[in-house]
């Protein structure tokens, strides 16, 4: 009879110690998977960092390398999307260190029960970085090496069970491990099995005394269907047929020009510089936009970059800003090491005293006395493009007047003949 299995392997040496046990767990994961008819190409093979995290040229499939701890979350999230595509399988390995650093990862991915199987490696040690314990190191083993033989163990299978892993084992002979693998890939929702790896470097040199020293065997199995989890719709940021933008303005650049808008939290800077962006774009340039603000988000600085050019852009963000807007204190705080002697500044007057930077030109207007907190980015931009032969102001006034908050905006606009 024609065998028609095809490899899941490759013909990479293994890059194990020797006595290793990852290698076992690897070469039965493998037979289990040809066995099951499964092709290289309907594999995902997901790894961690550590000695688990080094199978990925071992295998002749799809495979992502991870963070310390987080293969679960990648794992997870390629399971959710393959959803549709009947046939795959996702398999995910990490070790007890891993396990112990990513442990939330692996109880969200057991309560969601996407179809997807976890491989945990455990040596009971960080094999690595020196033989650390982890906190999968049973008690057992603790007491041998005297250390923290009071703290318990996690008991990762318990607790994948209890968090809602359709399939969750513990299996410590090796001549079992392709028993426990065969239920866990057959299994539709979230298994994982945790196998007992030998680590001759570190822990122990014979199998009969590791195997003393681990937590007994067990099985869970509940009846709960693998869940669908159907991704939001989310609305594309550009709808090149709805948001279509056509050139109905000149231009009066002659070169490349980059706009800073600086405020705070809160304050439209990230708004106004898509404004100036959108509306380069209808006066025929090429544009990009870039914002920074701080984690805090409601609180701080904010601020928008943006370039201007007729030619190709091909990097966002600023070093030598042609033109300024600042308009707080926490704005010129975060932008005035980036200002230069080519640089323009246009600037809220509550901020003249405190300004001390050489530039090329600073312009001081009340700003703030004319609008809102909110507001006053917008008007700085709107003065600025008044002034300047950038853009004309039209071109900003017909990308207002499809916002949704058009009559705020447009008040703005009209306060120009007050500054």
């Amino acid at each position: 009879m024609l065998n028609t299995k095809e490899k899941i392997l490759t013909d990479k040496k293994f890059p194990f110690c020797p006595g290793c046990g990852h290698g076992v767990a690897i070469r039965q994961l493998s037979k289990v998977l040809q066995n099951a008819g499964f092709k290289p190409e309907d594999l995902v093979i997901v790894s961690d960092i550590g000695c688990s995290g080094l199978i990925d040229p071992l295998f002749a499939t799809h495979t992502i390398h991870g963070l310390h701890g987080r293969s679960p979350a990648l794992g997870l999230g390629v399971a959710m999307g393959l959803q549709d595509n009947p046939g795959k399988k996702v398999i995910t390995f990490i070790g007890d260190g891993g396990a112990t650093i990513g442990l939330q990862h692996i109880l969200e991915a057991a309560r969601r029960n996407v179809d997807m199987t976890l491989i945990l490696l455990n040596n009971l040690v960080y094999g690595m970085t020196g033989g650390q314990i982890s906190g999968l190191s049973t008690k057992k083993y603790k007491e041998i090496i005297d250390f923290e033989k009071d703290v318990p163990p996690f008991d990762i299978v318990k607790l994948a069970h209890a968090s809602g892993a359709r399939y969750a084992a513990r299996v410590n002979s090796p001549k079992q491990i392709g028993t426990y693998l065969k239920k866990a890939v057959e299994t539709e929702g979230f298994s994982v099995v945790e196998i007992a790896s030998l680590c001759t470097s570190y822990a122990f040199k014979k199998l009969p005394e590791f195997l003393e020293v681990l937590e007994p065997e067990e099985e869970y199995e509940n009846d709960r269907k693998p869940t669908r989890i159907r991704p939001r719709e989310v609305r594309p940021l550009f709808d090149a047929e709805k948001d279509k933008l056509t050139t109905d303005y000149p231009s009066y650049l002659k070169k490349r020009t980059g706009v800073i808008i600086a405020g705070s939290a809160g304050g439209g800077a990230q708004s106004v510089g898509k404004f100036l962006a959108t509306a380069g774009i209808k006066a025929g340039l090429n544009t990009t936009m870039k914002g920074e603000y701080p984690i805090t988000v409601g609180t701080g600085f904010s601020v928008s970059e943006v370039i201007l050019d007729k030619d190709e852009i091909h990097y966002t963000g600023l070093s030598d800003p042609d033109f300024a807007v600042i308009v707080t204190e926490d704005g010129l705080n975060k932008v005035k090491g980036r200002l230069t002697e080519n640089t323009k500044v246009y600037l809220d007057s509550s901020l003249q005293e405190k300004f001390d930077v050489p530039v090329k030109e600073v312009v001081v207007k009340p700003y703030g006395k004319l609008v809102n907190a909110k507001s006053k980015a917008l008007l700085g931009l709107v003065d600025l493009l008044k002034n300047e032969k950038i853009i004309p102001l039209e071109a900003l006034t017909d990308i207002l007047k499809a916002h949704r908050l058009s009559q705020i905006f447009l008040s703005v606009v009209e306060k120009q003949h007050e500054v």
